[in-house]
């Protein structure tokens, strides 16, 4: 299972997500992240990956949460949520991503994953959570088991 990381810098009532433009979840909004490198910890992996993402330097980031991603029958992420309130920065549109931030209170839910609006929420009110979610091949989602604080 390939291990992964999300980062959410938060600014007062506003979180950064950014719009994907290739790879998994092309065109979503989502938060920067992506793959754990050889070597690299979770935490490391989320600070380079804000970086290479939107160009905005992330200090101290807080592991608030964890989840497994599952695609059919197979694991294939087990994903580090973090949130950042100390960076530095402008968020820049890159290769990668297109950034902005969005009020905690009107999330864009329609416009990212499913389970996004199951643990989004305790992620923006610093609750830590733990859960798990999938989906077939043809996009069908479900939830392996409940999100909750952990």
């Amino acid at each position: 299972m390939q291990p992964a990381t999300l980062c959410y810098p938060i600014r007062g009532d506003e979180i950064l997500l950014i719009r994907k433009k290739r790879g998994l979840g092309e065109g979503k909004l989502v938060g920067p992240g992506g793959k754990v490198e050889d070597g690299e910890t979770p935490r490391e992996a989320a600070i380079r990956e804000v970086e290479e993402e939107v160009r905005v330097s992330v200090e101290n980031p807080t592991k608030i949460g964890e989840f497994e991603f599952v695609f059919g029958n197979e694991s294939e992420m087990f994903v580090h949520v973090f949130r950042a309130e100390e960076f530095s920065g402008k968020p820049r549109e890159t290769k990668e991503a297109d950034p902005g931030w969005f009020d905690v209170e009107e999330m864009p839910y329609d416009e990212m994953w499913e389970d996004d609006r199951l643990w989004m929420r305790l992620c923006c009110q610093a609750r830590r959570f733990r859960g798990g979610s999938g989906s077939t091949r043809t996009g069908t989602r479900w939830w392996k088991k409940s999100w909750r604080p952990a």
